[in-house]
């Protein structure tokens, strides 16, 4: 490694809600300057045909399979990224040869890892092609071919975090993404790395409120903050053997349903998958090697301010403080794109992304697929 990179890190998640950019100056080890950060909403239409693109994906069997309209989606998609790129550089002043790498993280419409299958959409020698810049794609293959789960992939950039975190030494520490589905980072006290899907996060909300509402999210828990829990429900997700299982893995959005809209009130349904989001979190973390004492909360969920009380609660019982990433100096809704920017460095020097404690992979390994330009097909 001679120096830092310049990269932009690019991430759609399971919310479908849109597409994060930010920037990133890194030499994909400790060294981390985080840059400028902007989100770019999906119009209704296109949040649509992804949603068709979920239910069309079922039927893939092979990861290059694109049946149905999945190929024109991926184009489409592909072609909006490189729309954000654009517009983010022009926001901040920055030319293609500014940058060094984009990290592009694509669509996840399958996710399937006792099956070694994952599928992302996205093509990155068209988003190389459509922006002028080398892209790192496709992160998730290479761990999966080497016994891993394929994810989750931001731990190693939750790791170079947490060693700048301010606040009292040996302590662990734990970062919880509540995108639409949560995961969990632990950093113990000797720097050790534990990582893994912590349950449903923002997507059985969205779900249920879109489908009850017409809206495609509860804003800031206004609508659960008019309910109450149902004990009978929240104890059917909380229940589910995925919480007790000695063996961590990864989920696909379709692992756990919303309830049908027999069995609560909009209002109340809302309230208790907000308590089922905060409640899982706490119950996989009892997986970890010793109980965290601090939880930087960070993704979409950390604006959802019943989630965020009942996480702090059942945090509290257990002796641990919860903390918003802004409040220790980090960007919440840009650390996932953020880590797509740091994973793309490390690919570009065949540094690991994914570690046994992370994945499950048998031993650590690099992955991505480079795109320039020039040779993209």
């Amino acid at each position: 490694m001679t120096g830092l990179r310049t990269a932009i890190g690019l991430m759609s998640g399971t919310s479908l809600d849109g597409i994060d950019v930010a920037l990133l100056r890194t030499d994909g080890k400790a060294v981390v300057e985080r840059g400028p950060s902007m989100g770019r909403p999906y119009d209704a239409a296109f949040r649509r045909r992804l949603q068709g693109a979920l239910e069309t994906a079922k039927a893939i069997g092979e990861r290059t399979e694109r049946p149905g309209d999945l190929a024109e989606i991926e184009r489409d998609l592909t072609l909006r990224h490189g729309e954000a790129v654009r517009a983010f550089l022009a926001e901040n002043a920055l030319r293609p040869a500014d940058i060094d790498v984009v990290g592009f993280h694509g669509q996840t419409v399958l996710h399937r890892p006792n099956a070694g299958l994952t599928v992302q959409l996205g093509d990155g020698g068209l988003l190389a092609r459509e922006t002028g810049i080398d892209v790192v794609h496709d992160m998730r293959a290479n761990d999966m071919a080497h016994g891993g789960q394929g994810a989750p992939l931001i731990p190693a950039y939750h790791a170079a975090l947490a060693a700048g975190l301010s606040g009292p030494a040996g302590r662990a520490v734990v970062f919880v993404n509540i995108g639409g589905i949560s995961n969990i980072t632990f950093i113990g006290a000797e720097g050790a790395i534990v990582a893994y899907d912590s349950g449903p996060g923002n997507t059985l909300i969205d779900q249920w409120v879109e489908a009850h509402a017409g809206i495609p999210y509860d804003q800031g828990g206004m609508i659960a903050s008019e309910g109450r829990v149902d004990p009978g429900l929240a104890g059917r997700y909380l229940g589910h053997a995925f919480f007790t299982d000695p063996v961590r893995r990864s989920l696909d959005r379709n692992d756990f349903s919303p309830p049908s809209g027999a069995e609560a009130s909009l209002e109340d349904g809302a309230r208790t998958l907000a308590h089922v989001t905060a409640a899982a979190v706490i119950r996989s973390a009892r997986h970890l090697p010793e109980r965290p004492k601090l939880y930087v909360v960070c993704g979409g969920g950390r604006l959802n301010r019943v989630i965020m009380g009942d996480l702090a609660a059942l945090a509290e019982t257990e002796g641990a403080e919860v903390v918003t990433a802004e409040a220790v100096g980090l960007g919440g809704d840009s650390m996932e794109a953020e880590a797509w920017a740091y994973l793309a460095v490390r690919a570009l020097d065949g540094l690991p992304l994914t570690f046994p404690g992370t994945t499950g992979v048998k031993a650590p390994v690099t992955g991505g697929v480079l795109r320039k330009p020039a040779a993209a097909d």
